[in-house]
């Protein structure tokens, strides 16, 4: 098939080459002179794992090309994707003019029947709104469908070319055999292609998102409870996770969620909420709960070194919000980072993929190690900030060596305490306890 993929975001250029990864004709367009000028160069404005693989293959094949012209990009293609950004608004709700422009773009360049698809998380009732706009001024046929993505950062290829379900909204008989077409080799295996309306289609992501999102702030809720009254939430974790009715993954308890799309889906459900006149309550205690879980760390800080940190240093590990990304959007680093900077400590960080992305934001404010053993010399602290697995198994003894005191503040749980309390580490995590050599 040949498709046009309208923007090259982070869905918008997992979306493209993955479908040229089965041997579609994919156009990728953005307004972006300067990153179409780069993916035509070779080079990926992104990191996600595997995806420089399948571009590389796709490009030098002709299969995936790239331009900033919308009329040139569309010419000839069956399904014109949209996966524009859906920005909050200063009011919580998604920004949709990126995606209405275009749509208003489209109608006056379609001269025969197109399948436009909504990939972008986008608010109910937003499909009716671009069939509208591409209605005033399109003079021939076409259908609007809403097909939401359910990518991870850091495991998009692997969701993309092995979907757990497929969710497609459509009333279109036409539109859906074309979609029957296109995600046919997504689901060899049985996994349910999913039909719904349009509406309902939209609303399946923002649930999905924000359940999820809930289900990581209630963990958080727990970890502070097992503190308080002498539980250990790693086994609480084990215990209530082998109950299939409520799994195993996003039961692990940290600093809080951040990104692209958990923060953003939450607020936006809550806005359509606020919109609808229905008061969601759960969804206000979620924001509540991860904005104060994403500083917990800091009131433990102050209690071992007090509250003017001006003589201190401390080591960042972790700067991306999760582990295999680049992406700092919302991420807890930034605002332990704002926390301690506040209180007048240096700062040295390190992380395998996010040190560009965060040096236009912090400038010279802090120190950018080379690596994580870098980032300890003549630390009072490491705080651990997101669960690289370069971090799960360091040299304890160089890292000792290298820091003025062994305190670890641990946002991730990534160690054993018994096995911190052996090494003589000043050690706190999330829901446990920890080890303070000094008070012992």
């Amino acid at each position: 098939m040949n498709i046009a993929v309208i923007g090259t975001g982070y869905v918008g250029l997992v979306t493209g080459t993955c479908f040229a990864e089965t041997g579609n004709q994919v156009t990728c367009i953005d307004i972006d002179a300067k990153k179409i000028e780069m993916l035509n160069g070779g080079e990926l404005p992104i990191y996600e794992p595997d995806l420089d693989v399948l571009y590389a293959r796709n490009r030098a094949q002709g299969r995936l090309t790239f331009t900033t012209d919308l009329a040139e990009g569309i010419a000839g293609a069956e399904l014109i994707m949209l996966a524009l950004p859906t920005p909050p608004d200063e009011d919580g709700s998604a920004d949709l003019s990126h995606i209405l422009a275009v749509a208003e773009d489209l109608g006056r360049l379609l001269t025969e029947y197109r399948v436009i698809v909504t990939k972008s998380t986008v608010p109910v009732g937003t499909a009716d709104l671009v069939r509208e706009a591409i209605a005033g001024n399109a003079k021939t046929d076409f259908d609007v469908v809403s097909n939401p993505e359910f990518l991870r950062e850091g495991f998009a290829v692997s969701d993309f070319m092995k979907p757990e379900r497929i969710v497609i909204g459509t009333s279109s008989d036409r539109a859906r055999r074309i979609m029957e077409r296109l995600t046919a080799p997504f689901v060899r295996q049985g996994n349910p292609v999913i039909y719904m309306d349009e509406r309902s289609a939209e609303m399946t992501k923002y649930a999905a998102n924000a359940f999820l999102a809930m289900k990581i702030s209630y963990m958080n809720e727990i970890a502070n409870l097992c503190e308080r009254i002498g539980a250990d939430v790693d086994h609480v974790r084990r215990g209530i996770g082998t109950d299939n009715r409520i799994g195993k993954r996003f039961l692990f308890p940290g600093i809080g969620y951040g990104g692209s799309c958990f923060p953003k889906d939450v607020q936006a459900l809550a806005r359509m909420a606020s919109e609808a006149e229905y008061s969601f309550d759960i969804l206000d205690a979620v924001m509540r709960v991860n904005q104060q879980q994403k500083t917990v760390l800091i009131p433990r800080i102050e209690a071992l070194f007090g509250s003017d940190l001006a003589d201190k240093k401390f080591a960042i590990w972790g700067l991306a919000f999760k582990p295999n990304t680049d992406d700092i959007r919302e991420a807890p680093s930034l605002f332990v980072i704002e926390e301690l900077r506040r209180r007048g400590a240096a700062i040295s960080v390190y992380d395998p993929e996010a040190m560009e992305n965060v040096k236009p934001l912090l400038g010279d404010e802090v120190e950018y190690a080379e690596n994580y053993y870098a980032a300890v010399q003549d630390a009072d602290a490491i705080v651990i900030v997101t669960e690289w697995a370069v971090f799960r198994n360091p040299d304890f003894k160089r890292i000792a060596e290298a820091m003025k005191s062994k305190v670890i503040f641990d946002g991730r749980n990534l160690y054993e305490v018994e096995l911190m309390r052996e090494l003589g580490f000043h050690y706190e995590s999330v829901g446990r306890k920890g080890t303070r050599p000094d008070a012992s």
